[in-house]
């Protein structure tokens, strides 16, 4: 069973449809579950809802619809689980670049709720750790970028071999308690600043 102190918003304007979703989240242990029916100002409402995670209910969506909720998706980032009647390939794909976490096609039953869920905040948490690594993977690599082109200034500046050149900005970064990315960014914003780079 997922963590029952989740709080779940349900998005869906049709209160049968609503019903059968409270129920399988109900029955699935979750008991802090809220619902907006109006779709008016919807960003707002779900911020000052502040949920765990987000169920939307569409029967038969229009594409306005479903491009309103595919811009909440963007917005809001949380596990994000679909329910749709009708739906057709390039809107599973705009679903799915939109960040909804699970997209489900004519599969709104109270027993289908759980499992569902849980694949939700799974897929959600997954996806979110990739992010994460790939910001860092970009981030290395721009430093990385940045101590050669300092490391190449110095070089070429005070006649120095390449070890020579890091060795020099890695014992400043140490004597300043400062990253090694700062002091190459220093080299190269004094180099851009006196036209030497």
């Amino acid at each position: 069973m997922g963590d029952p102190n989740l709080t779940i918003l349900i998005i869906e304007e049709n209160a049968v449809r609503a019903a059968i979703l409270e129920e399988g989240m109900r029955d699935a242990g979750y008991c802090h579950i809220q619902r907006i029916a109006d779709m008016a100002n919807l960003l707002n409402k779900i911020c000052a809802v502040d949920p765990d995670v987000i169920v939307i209910g569409l029967e038969n969506p229009s594409r306005d619809t479903l491009e309103q909720m595919f811009q909440v998706s963007r917005s809001v980032r949380r596990p994000i689980a679909m329910f749709v009647d009708i739906s057709d390939t390039a809107t599973i794909e705009a679903a799915v670049d939109a960040g909804v976490s699970a997209y489900v096609v004519d599969g709104l039953k109270k027993e289908r709720v759980r499992p569902i869920l849980d694949v939700t905040i799974s897929r959600f948490h997954v996806f979110r750790r990739l992010q994460e690594e790939l910001v860092q993977a970009r981030e290395a690599l721009e430093a990385r970028k940045m101590i050669e082109r300092a490391k190449g200034i110095l070089m070429k500046q005070q006649n120095l071999g390449e070890q020579e050149a890091y060795s020099l900005m890695r014992r400043t970064a140490m004597s300043q308690k400062r990253k090694l990315y700062d002091i190459a960014q220093s080299v190269v914003t004094a180099a851009q600043m006196f036209g030497q780079s």
